[in-house]
């Protein structure tokens, strides 16, 4: 029999009136479990619950809060392995991928731990000299957290620990492809002893219950990672009423390959950053810019590596590319490929690899098209899959100019050994995380993270920056008593 997950709110789980199931990518017929399809009325009741606590969690000091999520991250590590199969057992990914993930909630979770005795203001001298001036920060209030499913433990964390250190209470609305995640991050919380409605999970489709945790009155704040056209929306909404909102969207990560590179590392690294997680990051690198007196030595190397990669069930510890998340997401990249052949020339993949492992899972080849335009779609929308395009350029200058090309700005990465080609680079590209001899994607938790452009609504996570978006700034003016 499958076990049903209810919602967690106010400190209780609790079933509704429908549910849904989520199943194994790899092999559809192994069903994860069925989980609560919350509905409006559902979110109201998490949102009334996160209002409540509101008071008694922002009176705490941030030292106390913080023990809760070291709590967390204790707990999180000695579930570290279980954590990291169920990840692979309901997204799919490789559990190599999944330990590291996870991995990377527990340095979340103890680095926004820390955050709660760290300094949250500034003395600022007054032009009155008996007056004493001071900033502090004070927490937002109620935040909704909307994550995606491509990394459905270290997002939500990234997101939960600095608003829940900073004082702000949470409703959390997981990926409905990945509801199991989402309900492990919320029994870790319960069993670190977070009081009753500081964190509540419902889980269930953006379409139902995405407009009342972003339009509700009694929400301050929402951070959101996915797609550009439901950011947009998102942005919209919280914009007509004031509320804060903190969008994190899209990419079309660019490689700038140079003559002077290391082509051994280029190609490798660009072969990474491309294919590990079936491309599924949106960090992933989408087009490699390659200066023509290497372009045919890094076609040729880069082309060897990615027709010897291994592609299976992410349980396989020898697979490196795993299946895409959905039947809808595999249909989407497949109808891009299709879309490619016209545009450009396939060298390798562009379809699902052949097989009875293959049959019941969403697996897509590792997909290579060489000389593609930089109008055409391949070099233009972002697909999300396992597909690499890659370009020409005379000289650094146009290479620099096809990266910018682009309505996104998230990653960007140069391979070569000259400094003034670096230097040049780092200055002009369009992107929010500028890379050098690095694939696109991989980011480390104490450092800011964000896009320019339609990547993100320009505010930034992790680190100490996400302090800007928790938070308001209160500045105190003190006087002595009488004239």
């Amino acid at each position: 029999m499958t076990d049903t997950c209810g919602n967690y709110i106010d400190g209780k789980w609790a079933a509704a009136r429908n549910s849904f199931s989520s199943t194994n990518p790899a092999d559809t017929r192994d069903v994860i479990g069925r989980f609560a399809a919350a509905d409006v009325g559902d979110v109201r009741r998490a949102i009334d619950a996160a209002d409540a606590a509101l008071p008694g969690w922002k009176a705490l000091s941030g030292y106390a809060r913080g023990e809760f999520l070291r709590k967390a991250a204790d707990i999180l590590q000695s579930r570290l392995e279980e954590v990291a199969q169920a990840m692979v057992r309901e997204n799919g990914k490789t559990i190599a991928e999944a330990r590291g993930e996870t991995a990377r909630g527990v340095a979340l979770l103890r680095f926004y731990a820390a955050e709660g005795v760290r300094p949250c203001g500034d003395v600022i001298p007054s032009v009155n000299p008996r007056t004493f001036v001071y900033t502090t920060r004070v927490p937002l209030g109620i935040v909704s957290v909307i994550t995606p499913w491509n990394f459905p433990i270290a997002i939500p964390i990234w997101k939960i620990a600095p608003a829940l250190v900073y004082g702000n209470t949470v409703v959390l609305k997981p990926a409905s492809a990945t509801p199991h995640c989402g309900v492990l991050i919320a029994r870790i919380f319960e069993e670190s002893g977070i009081p009753q409605g500081v964190l509540n999970l419902v889980t269930g489709g953006g379409k139902d219950i995405g407009e009342e945790l972003v339009k509700n009155p009694k929400v301050h704040g929402i951070t959101f990672t996915g797609s550009n056209p439901i950011g947009r929306r998102i942005g919209a909404w919280a914009a007509e009423r004031g509320a804060k909102f903190q969008l994190e969207m899209g990419g079309k990560n660019p490689v700038i390959v140079m003559p002077d590179c290391d082509l051994e590392q280029a190609t490798t690294l660009t072969l990474r950053g491309a294919f590990g997680y079936a491309g599924q990051k949106c960090t992933a690198t989408s087009r490699a810019i390659v200066l023509a007196g290497i372009y045919d030595a890094f076609v040729e190397n880069l082309l060897g590596k990615a027709r010897a990669l291994k592609v299976g069930p992410g349980t396989d510890e020898g697979n490196f590319v795993p299946p895409v998340v959905s039947e809808e997401q595999q249909r989407s990249i497949l109808n891009a490929i299709e879309k490619g052949r016209t545009e450009a020339r396939l060298l390798c993949g562009g379809g699902v690899p052949p097989g009875e492992v293959y049959a019941h899972g969403f697996y897509v080849e590792p997909t290579v098209f060489a000389d593609v335009p930089a109008d055409s779609s391949l070099a233009q929308e972002e697909i999300f899959g396992p597909v690499l395009a890659i370009m020409r350029a005379r000289n650094l200058d146009e290479a620099i100019a096809l990266a910018n090309r682009v309505r996104f700005g998230l990653s960007a990465s140069i391979f070569t050994r000259d400094l003034n080609s670096v230097l040049e680079y780092a200055g002009r590209i369009e992107a929010g995380v500028v890379k050098v001899n690095s694939e696109t994607a991989g980011i480390e938790p104490q450092v800011p993270f964000g896009g320019m452009k339609e990547s993100s609504s320009h505010s930034r996570e992790q680190g100490r920056a996400a302090l800007e978006f928790f938070t308001s700034i209160r500045s105190v003016y003190m006087d002595r008593a009488g004239l």
